[in-house]
């Protein structure tokens, strides 16, 4: 494969040739795995670590390599590389880290388009999708919001949500689809672009797995059903991993960003509830 079946394109090549690069492999990141990562490049797929003085000089965890990265690497063996250098990002999309005041968790970058996913059969709620949406804008990232499972519910509800996502959101796609009849594949194989990067972005057990896996035509990611006792779903994913399509789409699934939706229902039950927060506070000793 070149480099732009991966999404590598002029403005990268560009500051390769500035900071003459020119002795090292380029590649992208593709997977991470507590700070070891997998590497694409033309030559193969590589192991790899970051340099002792890129850590040393890190200010924070945005300093270091993410899913979704260009990287220049030296090759050492077969099967292992050391990267030297990170090449700008366009985009990122990146929250606060959860229980890390003020850390930043980088999710992916040079992303041109996300998926923003959320299943119509249960907590449906657009306040959530809003809440992606905020991250989509201030990451530079286009957005597009894929509604799953509507196998499950009749097409007069579906009408009915399309209706509520239309009033209060303006200008962004909005795709239905089932992963179980395919229903809406065929709009979403029209949107994916060869050379572009797409990320996934939904709670645990909407189906974003299930949609890559469909997606790409093989078992790339293993999916769970829904839990019958919680009505939630089960948190499969446990890392971030880019895929390149068969079409040439690049596809980035990462872990269902679970503590979105707590933040949201915990603000809910404060306002609707003050009772329960002042017991809270009481038990805390505030």
């Amino acid at each position: 494969m070149r480099l732009e079946d991966f999404g590598y394109n002029d403005q990268f090549e560009k500051f390769k040739i500035e900071q003459k690069l020119d002795n090292f492999e380029i590649g992208r990141v593709i997977a991470e795995h507590k700070e070891r990562y997998i590497v694409k490049t033309t030559k193969g797929e590589y192991e790899a670590e970051i340099t002792g003085n890129m850590r040393y000089t890190a200010k924070s965890r945005e300093d270091f390599p993410a899913v979704g990265d260009w990287v220049a690497i030296t090759i050492y063996d077969n099967d292992f590389a050391i990267i030297n250098k990170i090449l700008p990002r366009f985009s990122i999309i990146k929250r606060q880290a959860v229980g890390q005041f003020g850390e930043i968790q980088i999710i992916a970058t040079n992303i041109d388009y996300a998926f923003i996913i959320q299943a119509v059969d249960r907590d449906f709620n657009i306040n959530r999708i809003e809440r992606y949406l905020t991250i989509c804008n201030s990451s530079k990232v286009k957005p597009i919001i894929v509604l799953s499972k509507i196998d499950l519910i009749n097409e007069n509800q579906i009408s009915e949500i399309l209706e509520r996502i239309k009033t209060r959101i303006k200008n962004v796609p909005i795709i239905a689809i089932s992963n179980q009849t395919q229903d809406g594949y065929s709009e979403i194989k029209k949107i994916i672009e060869r050379g572009k990067t797409y990320c996934m972005l939904g709670s645990s057990g909407v189906g974003k797995s299930t949609l890559l896996n469909n997606l790409s035509g093989k078992t790339i990611m293993r999916t769970d059903t829904i839990s019958q006792s919680t009505n939630k779903g089960k948190h499969v994913t446990t890392h971030r991993e880019l895929i390149v399509l068969e079409n040439g789409g690049i596809l980035i699934d990462n872990p269902g960003m679970r503590e979105v939706g707590i933040a949201d229902s915990k603000i809910v039950r404060i306002r609707m509830n003050p009772a329960a927060l002042f017991l809270m506070l009481l038990r805390k000793g505030i």
